[in-house]
């Protein structure tokens, strides 16, 4: 019998304990909720404080009229205005559920806020975040309108030389196999505030001019000079290779479109004809010579990296026209090829660009 007691009473005080627990738990869920409405009109009042602000820098900018701004700023205060509404009155919702089931009531929100300080996506089970996910904060204002876009860029075409006293038929390069490649980063921005038909585009490109002799020849370097010889075996292959590390700037001009809204202020040179002048100046990586070759029926292949006189600085003129991002593309460096040689030898590139 005393056991029986025991157990009667124990389950008793475990539902006391239990009831004074639930009790504790609905009551502070109620404060939570209403904290939660203080907190909805501060949320919305500092998000109000940041589009005004962005308005006013617009104005001050010459970007809206004051007329304009007006209008923007009553409008953005109206919807602030309504969100403390709608929101509060979602909380207080809640909080009659709540105190209408004494807290037994399972309540599934899902919580998407957007403020200056960030973005919160998730989902509120019984008041308590099931999931969530916040971005950083935005601590940089909305860029109204951007001066400044960056591209990969790479070219591939024809390469030769141009040779003093010698025209460009004479070459004793290969044409169809000397070839070059350039692949490279530039950043592309207006000129001027109001108008994009100028633009500056500058970065820095990685060349690699090759040139294939003809007539079984290869490259021989004799002190300071470095001339063509004719090889002892039968060539499949010969080819110089030239790797430049260089720094293009050009003038670009051409029409574009312009894209304005009430939060972004762009210019579009999508399918557009641009032309573009300009140079560019760096500095020679490496020079290497290839040869493949048979000999005694062997198959063989030599590799020889050296400097054959080549200029340590590279510097030259290059353009390109056509349309969106693909361009007609030529550059021809100013330096010679190789330092004093008695016949100067310029490199010049013919072929396509394409920005990305």
């Amino acid at each position: 019998m005393r056991t029986i007691t025991l157990y009667l009473a124990t389950l008793f005080l475990l539902f006391l304990s239990h009831q004074v627990v639930g009790q504790e738990k609905y009551e502070r869920k109620i404060e939570i909720l209403k904290a939660q409405k203080e907190k909805i009109t501060q949320q919305e009042k500092d998000a109000l404080k940041f589009e005004v602000k962005d308005i006013n820098r617009r104005l001050g900018k010459g970007d809206l009229s004051p007329e304009e701004a007006k209008l923007l700023k009553a409008e953005v205060a109206k919807k602030r205005a309504k969100n403390i509404e709608n929101r509060i009155a979602i909380v207080e919702n809640q909080i009659l559920l709540l105190e209408r089931n004494q807290g037994d009531a399972l309540a599934i929100v899902e919580t998407d806020t957007i403020t200056h300080e960030g973005v919160r996506l998730g989902i509120d089970i019984d008041g308590r975040p099931a999931f969530s996910f916040r971005s950083r904060e935005w601590k940089k204002e909305i860029k109204y309108d951007r001066r400044t876009y960056s591209d990969f860029v790479f070219a591939i075409g024809l390469n030769n030389a141009i040779i003093e006293g010698q025209s460009l038929d004479d070459s004793p390069y290969k044409v169809g196999g000397s070839r070059f490649f350039e692949m490279g980063w530039q950043w592309r921005t207006r000129v001027f505030k109001q108008s994009n038909w100028m633009r500056l585009h500058y970065g820095f490109s990685f060349q690699f001019n090759g040139l294939k002799p003809d007539d079984n020849q290869i490259f021989v370097q004799n002190g300071d000079q470095t001339t063509l010889e004719e090889f002892e075996f039968e060539l499949d292959k010969s080819k110089l290779r030239m790797d430049n590390l260089v720094f293009p700037v050009h003038l670009e001009f051409g029409p574009s479109r312009l894209r304005k809204t009430e939060k972004s202020f762009r210019y579009s040179i999508q399918n557009q004809f641009r032309i573009g002048f300009g140079g560019y100046g760096g500095f020679n990586l490496g020079t290497r010579q290839k040869l493949k070759y048979s000999r005694d029926g062997e198959q063989v292949k030599d590799k020889f990296k050296r400097d054959y006189n080549t200029s340590d600085l590279i510097y030259g003129l290059s353009g390109y026209v056509g349309f969106d991002g693909i361009l007609l593309y030529v550059k021809y460096d100013l330096n010679p090829i190789f330092k004093d040689a008695v016949v100067e030898q310029n490199n010049i590139s013919l072929g396509f660009r394409f920005d990305l």
